[in-house]
């Protein structure tokens, strides 16, 4: 199975871009007569571009909008605004064939891989349901040849395609899943925390897979998940979420290596290192408070009320996520730095 050729296609130029996009869930109160009296804001101005053949990783604690963000781009949720083009076509703007078209280019890997199979389905079934929505993707008569082609490319045995999901391990029911997720060639896979429901050993053969399939298939990954040494090993360039913003983006060296925003510089301290040696020589820094409300965030600086640099312009100005000149990459905080090592 090889992507298909074009000489317009160029590796690095930009694929999907997304422009504060924003998901706001409203809370009602009232049984008849529903009263708006707030707004859970889930994903509240969020900005990134994908490149072609690169992994964008999105990271942040349970609850920042990241899965939020991967339904919107799926179009599993509609924005409350914002923008996001793919190919130049807006995708939220997308509706019919157009829309059909531009999600036969976009797919997903969902997190669970146990109750993301239908188990009434066989193995052959789900995999080849894309091709029931999208005949064209496949001649009459050689739907069966492309499943078991797919199960071929994933690692899995083709003669097993009129098996049931329960006949598969937790490891082997993700491959499928991204079975399912290759069969329209897609140019994007959306990952959302594709293996924090397996085991280690397991999570290290899915990686592997992912990267070796980006390699042969020219495949562009946004890859979620709270997991940094996974991130790490898997992105190209990844992105911070806290509380529904992109706090940090950078390269996967200038976040690991040189971060400035606070939040990241906590999350990456809270990493477990083998190393006892190592683990001896850096300071952890540990947040007071607990994350707040996303139906009442802070005003200014959302992470100020956990932040040891917080100051008082932190309460009255939001910072952006934009290049300054002391700053070796975006960061949305006014005081952003290098934290030295300790």
């Amino acid at each position: 199975m090889t992507a298909p050729a074009s000489p317009t296609k160029v590796r690095g130029e930009t694929l999907l871009s997304v422009d504060n996009v924003v998901k706001h869930f409203p809370i009602s109160q009232g049984v008849l007569f529903k009263k708006q009296i707030g707004a859970v804001k889930a994903v509240d101005g969020v900005s990134f571009e994908l490149r072609r053949g690169e992994t964008l990783g999105v990271v942040g604690e349970s609850g920042c909008g990241k899965s939020t963000l991967a339904r919107l781009l799926m179009r599993l949720e509609s924005p409350t605004a914002g923008r996001a083009t793919l190919e130049g076509r807006d995708l939220f703007k997308a509706s019919g064939s157009e829309l059909r078209r531009l999600r036969r280019n976009m797919q997903m890997v969902m997190q669970d891989p146990y109750t993301s199979l239908n188990p009434r389905m066989t193995v052959g079934d789900i995999i080849g349901e894309p091709f029931d929505i999208h005949p064209e993707a496949a001649p009459k008569g050689s739907k069966r040849g492309r499943v078991q082609e797919l199960l071929d490319v994933v690692g899995l045995n083709p003669e097993h395609i009129n098996r049931y999901p329960h006949q598969f391990s937790g490891g082997q029911r993700q491959r499928i899943g991204i079975a399912r997720a290759l069969a329209l060639r897609p140019e994007i896979i959306v990952c959302d925390e594709p293996v924090s429901a397996l085991d280690v050993s397991i999570q290290a053969q899915v990686i592997n897979l992912l990267e070796q399939l980006q390699d042969e298939l020219g495949l562009s990954y946004i890859f979620i998940a709270h997991d940094l040494s996974v991130v790490r090993h898997i992105s190209d360039r990844v992105a911070v979420m806290y509380l529904g913003k992109i706090v940090e983006i950078g390269t996967e060296e200038e976040i690991y290596e040189r971060a400035t925003h606070p939040y990241t510089q906590a999350l990456l301290s809270a990493v477990p290192v083998p190393d006892p040696d190592a683990r001896t020589d850096r300071s952890i820094i540990r947040l007071t408070g607990d994350v707040p409300s996303p139906a009442d965030p802070p005003s200014g600086c959302r992470f100020r009320t956990r932040c040891w640099k917080a100051q008082e312009v932190c309460a009255t100005q939001e910072p952006h996520a934009v290049l300054r000149a002391a700053d070796p990459h975006p960061s949305a905080c006014h005081f952003a730095e290098v934290r030295a090592a300790a």
